[in-house]
């Protein structure tokens, strides 16, 4: 534990601007800055460096571009490989593991070791891993990588340790599970094939070992060749030779009939007694046409054949349908008995898998589900009922309906507000699932001691809002709502209209949350603003509407003598409420262009709706178009519920909103909101106006030498790759990034007139574009990312701190320009000092060092690294706030910082945690009640309540894209500053409540996950934890309190981490147990006659065959074992070293002895059941010793 004993007051010699910003405040990490003042303050800072440390805890949502599935029938597990390598294994709900192949290389198969508590994965680089599931976090025991020969399908019969692998040169291999060693016995493709036979059969499509006997092993070959291979003797049974290509075959467990799936949508049944033809030859879906001729079908690609004791057998397949029919969606069929019913699917089948009631192939099969993996779907449906039910499936897999575009982390939320939400959105559940039992219910979980309830908030491409209750390391959806529903839908034909229908106007941008109010705020890419307020009542409520113009004009000039006079905004005519459908007008804005100035994009409700309990629209404000040119992006939104305000800014200036009384408070530009207290001495801008086509951004001139001579004539201008790009703006297209505003002024390399401000909203699942590690990459990519990041350019304050120009190769600037325009014009008017607002926060401040009590303030923060106090005067009084204006004078504190500002946090002078104030939450539609009136009851925090040792005053944190200050307020001086980095740029930063303490975590774009602590700034953890991260992640990135952390692992998949020691610690207990111990289901007594003519299974031996002794070794340079790391958490349950070996010994000791106890019990009853026999047997004898034939 340390004593922080720093300045509190003082400096008021010095000014804000000059002494914030000169190299003072120093640069080392936790520098203090001295200020001659006699008061000082202790703050102890508990958390330490052994406090924290990162680790994943658990991954939600459906795997994404899943390739694999597999199910162990006893122990109830599935399990679902994907192209990345990554497995993720599913029992009852809150059973969820993911693993993830340290290659990468895509899952081609899966094979449970069936109650074994063992999963072998077969991988697209030839390499087979064997997995422990026995511990909560399975990891590889063994790999065995093959050389030379391509592995394309295996094969693991039930309570055997032999892996058969078929390869792609038609050879079938042999592997000892235990050993993970290759066995000598091979069965090479010329041998199965007859000598005779001319062509290759094709790669090893299938292998199964006999219901009848388990010394004969079917490999069919893609060709169309079948053969079945007699183990024993090492020769071929029989060969069948057919035309059409094999995909998959299944047994009867009778083992007398097997069917095989074709590509010419065909299914074959094939029997033993006569291999020459097959049996029965069906097209299920091909229909005979009139001239004769089937219809030509699709290849059935896997095809179940299974029996049942009550009815007919099932077949069931996936693919066949007819080539005619166009824009049929994929189909699994299932056929029982003569009825045929077609499953259509919403996406293409990857696998699927019959769940059946025994694991043995050779007994009765009794299906129960069919578990279908889709693309993009998971679903089991019910066999036991005539119209196939599909059951409610208890895992969040629909994460990505709509492509994720914003996500937000809420822990410790109220108590109340779960149960509230799930009861709500139960009522909008779908309905006809099956009535029966999730089939999938391996696996043991109990909720652990350390839970709270958590939220995660994801916002929609489709405008779609979901509330999902993550408490306990699970995910279930809560609530849903949609936000298109305050719009009219955009009709056919109306113009500019027509081209929104095929767009994604109402994408979810970013979202602010109160969960004590329950005021919920969501930002769309259509430049606008849905305010949402909670009621349990149905309601009929009409929407209020505000217009905003915050729109700046190119041909203004701006000196550091004139920026006064020629704002860009009108001043708030704003003290005066705004009337519905109303906007502030900049007196500057020029003509109207027809219908193409001052409209919004989108069309609010203009009548009465009903609206169901739960989230209620009830202002809906939109930016406007202006002088023919779409609305710029909103880049930041707080709202305070306890002030009544809600503030937005973008990279034209910032707008207040007074959502109680529905007025518009402020509309400027960043630029009046200084006034006198300008830091920078701003550039003139070029009056010419250039208006760009859509088709690509501005570039510089190809002289590099030219483009090095713009870039040190002018800090303030911001190139990448001749690109003016900006680091906080906000996204708005997919795959093309939106067209951005240059330096020049918002009119160059804007859409031309008339084209809507969106074109395919940017889903943060879609961006795959990789982030810089180095300090010379990273400049340049990190220009193109933020751009393509946030879709709007502005100016960052990076360059006042870059002392050398920077070269880029040509293959460089190709690769970090998405799209290009062959003009050179830019170098000429780049001088625009364009500032956006790219963070704000509502709170309890001091606006200006003469005050002596702190007054609600809105903090400000820039692309240009400066923080603005904004003090507010709002009436106390319920019904004087209702009428009286609330008063806003942008005549605060400038504070500095290197880099855009993204982040601010408040901390009292003990160094705890201030929350902003805000308003308890009552419903609006309650019926009133004539004796108690209702009011509104705010709480706040006052910064200053509880310090009368160290008088009035509190600790702003300010964290920029580079660096983190510590202010103290109200004398503006700067204690504690620590430069974030300098290779790369945060990303994300966040003031988090852990361990009873508070800290600044920090996310950059380089994969460092670092943790600062507060007020010192010390470095307390540093990660290095994605070193190639994507726009995606950086889009998702979120911290939140008790040390986790979430983003979009992929389109589909959130992944949760923490970053503190305690939870990592904890995490063991949190996770569930994959594997429980069961007993194996015996089979079913066969009976004697069945047991005598029915083959010698059960007497086969595979250890004699394929061991050592028998077959041989396998040839070294045919396949390398590779010892598996078995995984850190395996080595935290075992004891290490000589301990854990002896552990290891004595549960083989022990298991052994039970078996051998278990023998010991069989062979007495066997024994038993001999004398029985025999004593029968001599008592029959005795009986017809003396008879003749004629008296039987």
């Amino acid at each position: 534990m340390k004593k922080f004993r720093k300045v509190l007051d003082g400096l008021t010699t010095s000014s804000p601007g000059g002494t914030i910003g000169s190299p003072s405040c120093g640069s080392a990490a936790g520098t203090p800055t001295a200020a001659p003042t006699p008061k000082e303050i202790d703050v102890q800072e508990t958390l330490v460096s052994e406090n924290f440390q990162l680790c994943k805890t658990v991954r939600h949502g459906f795997p994404y571009q899943p390739t694999a599935l597999a199910f162990d029938p006893v122990q109830k597990l599935l399990a679902i490989g994907s192209r990345s390598g990554g497995v993720r294994i599913l029992g009852r709900p809150g059973v969820d593991c993911y693993c993830q192949h340290e290659s990468g290389s895509a899952v081609l198969q899966l094979q449970f070791l069936i109650n074994e508590g063992a999963l072998v994965t077969a991988c697209a680089d030839d390499t087979l891993h064997l997995w422990n599931l026995r511990q909560r976090r399975p990891a590889v025991l063994h790999s065995l990588k093959f050389n030379r020969e391509r592995v394309t399908f295996c094969h693991l019969p039930f309570q055997s340790k032999w892996l058969y692998v078929g390869t792609e040169r038609g050879n079938t291999h042999i592997v000892n599970i235990e050993s993970f060693i290759l066995s000598g016995y091979v069965i090479m493709w010329n041998k199965a094939i007859e000598l005779s036979t001319k062509t290759h059969p094709g790669p090893v499509v299938h292998l199964s070992d006999s219901p009848k006997d388990e010394g004969k092993l079917l490999i069919g070959f893609e060709s169309g060749t079948i053969v079945q291979w007699d183990l024993r003797a090492k020769k071929a049974d029989f060969r069948i030779y057919y035309d059409e290509a094999i995909h998959s075959v299944s047994w009867h467990h009778e083992g007398k009939q097997f069917m095989c799936s074709h590509s010419d949508g065909s299914l074959t049944l094939w029997n033993l007694r006569n291999t020459s033809k097959p049996f029965q030859v069906t097209f299920p879906h091909g229909k005979i046409q009139k001239d004769g001729r089937k219809e030509s079908c699709k290849p059935i690609l896997k095809v179940d054949y299974k029996t049942s004791r009550s009815s007919e057998p099932f077949v069931i397949f996936s693919g066949g349908l007819s080539y005619d029919k166009a824009g049929r969606r994929p189909a699994l069929t299932i056929m029982h008995g003569k009825a045929i019913t077609v499953l259509e699917m919403d996406y293409p089948i990857v696998e699927f898998m019959t769940l059946c009631e025994t694991p043995y192939n050779n007994e009765v099969q009794e299906p129960y589900a069919v578990v279908v993996l889709l693309e993009k779907d998971l679903i089991v449906v019910d066999l036991t009922q005539s119209n196939y039910p599909v059951f409610e499936n208890p895992y969040p897999m629909d994460i990505h309906e709509s492509p994720v575009t914003c996500t937000a982390y809420f822990a410790d939320c109220p108590p109340d507000i779960i149960p509230i939400l799930y009861s709500i959105g139960a009522k909008h559940k779908k309905t006809g699932y099956s009535q029966k039992e999730w089939p999938v219910g391996g696996g043991t979980w109990t909720l652990g001691s350390h839970t709270y309830p958590e939220i995660i908030i994801t916002g929609h491409a489709d405008g779609s809002i979901k509330f999902w209750d993550a408490s306990a390391i699970t995910l279930q959806m809560l609530y849903k709502m949609k936000t298109s529903k305050a719009f009219e839908k955009p009709k056919p034909g109306e113009g500019r209209a027509a081209e929104l229908l095929e767009e994604d106007p109402f994408a979810v941008q970013m979202v602010s949350w109160c969960p004590q109010s329950r005021v919920f705020c969501v930002v769309g890419i259509s430049a606008h603003i849905i305010l949402y307020r909670f009621s349990k009542y149905d309601a009929n409520t009409q929407i209020v509407s505000l217009e905003v113009r915050l729109q700046c004009e190119s041909e203004d000039v701006i000196t550091p003598s004139d920026n006064e006079n020629n704002p860009c905004f009108s001043e708030p005519g704003s003290h005066s409420p705004q009337s519905h459908q109303q906007h502030a007008a900049s007196p500057g804005s020029g003509t109207s262009e027809g219908v193409k100035d001052s409209i919004p994009c989108l069309k609010v409700k203009d009548r009465v709706v009903r609206v169901p309990p739960g989230y209620q629209a009830e202002l809906v404000i939109q930016l406007l178009w202006a002088d023919g040119e779409p609305p710029q992006q909103i880049s930041s939104l707080d709202i305070n519920s306890a002030y009544g305000l809600l503030a937005f800014g973008n990279c034209n200036g910032l707008a207040v909103v007074d959502y109680l009384q529905k007025t518009i408070l402020l509309c400027m530009s960043t630029l009046d909101l200084y006034g006198a207290a300008d830091p920078y001495q701003r550039l003139t801008r070029s009056p010419r106006r250039n208006r760009q086509s859509t088709s690509g951004l501005t570039e510089l001139s190809d002289n590099q030498q030219s483009v090095d001579m713009e870039r040190s004539k002018s800090p303030t201008s911001d190139h990448v790759n001749g690109h003016c790009t900006s680091p906080t703006s906000q996204p708005c297209s997919a795959g093309k990034p939106r067209i951005p505003v240059g330096p020049e002024g918002p009119r160059l390399a804007r859409r031309g007139p008339g084209r809507p401000p969106f074109r395919k909203a940017q889903s943060a699942a879609c961006m795959e574009i990789s982030l810089p590690v180095s300090h010379t990459e990273g400049y340049a990519s990190r220009r193109a990312m933020l751009q393509q990041l946030h879709g709007v350019t502005m100016y960052s304050h990076d360059e006042h701190h870059t002392t050398s120009p920077y070269c880029w190769s040509e293959r460089e600037s190709r690769e970090n320009s998405f799209s290009r325009s062959r003009s050179s014009s830019v170098s000429s008017i780049d001088r625009d000092t364009k500032e956006a607002v790219t963070t704000l926060q509502f709170g309890e401040s001091f606006a200006r060092k003469s005050d002596a009590l702190p007054t609600p303030c809105l903090w400000v923060g820039t692309s240009l690294g400066v923080v603005l106090v904004i003090p507010m005067s709002i009436p106390t009084d319920q019904e004087e706030r209702m009428e009286e204006p609330v008063t806003i004078g942008p005549s605060g504190a400038v504070l500095m910082l290197k880099g855009s500002v993204l982040r601010f946090g408040f901390l009292d002078c003990l160094g705890a945690l201030v929350q902003s104030p805000y308003e308890v939450w009552r419903d609006p539609n309650a019926p009133e009640d004539p004796e108690r009136p209702r009011r509104r009851k705010l709480v706040h925090f006052s910064p200053s309540s509880s310090q009368d040792a160290c008088g009035e005053g509190h600790l702003a944190v300010l964290c920029s894209e580079r660096q983190a200050k510590v202010f103290l307020m109200p004398s503006q001086s700067c204690l504690f500053v620590h430069n974030i980095t300098e290779a790369s740029f945060v990303l994300r930063a966040d003031v988090v409540s852990v361990c009873n303490s508070v800290c600044l975590a920090c996310f950059c774009a380089n994969g460092h996950v670092m943790t600062l602590s507060l007020p010192s700034l010390r470095p307390l953890m540093d990660v290095n934890y994605l070193p190639l991260t994507d726009m995606r992640i950086a889009r998702t990135f979120c911290f939140t309190n008790g040390g986790q952390a979430l983003y979009l692992s992929s389109p589909t998949e959130i992944q949760r981490i923490t970053y503190i020691q305690e939870m990592c610690d904890n995490l063991q207990d949190m996770l569930g147990e994959l594997f429980t111990p069961i007993e194996t289901p015996e089979a079913q007594n066969r009976g004697f006659l069945k047991g005598f003519f029915g083959g010698n299974a059960h007497n086969f031996d595979r250890e004699e065959l394929f061991g050592e002794a028998a077959a041989g070794k396998a040839s070294r340079s045919l396949a390398q074992h590779i010892p598996g790391q078995a995984g850190v958490e395996g080595m935290k349950v075992a004891a290490s070293g000589a301990v854990g070996e002896l552990a290891r010994a004595r549960i083989a000791l022990d298991e052994r002895g039970q078996r051998l106890g278990e023998l010991e019990e069989r062979t007495a009853l066997m024994m038993t059941s001999a004398e029985t026999f025999s004593k029968h047997a001599h008592e029959l004898m005795l009986k017809c010793k003396d008879k003749k034939w004629y008296q039987f």
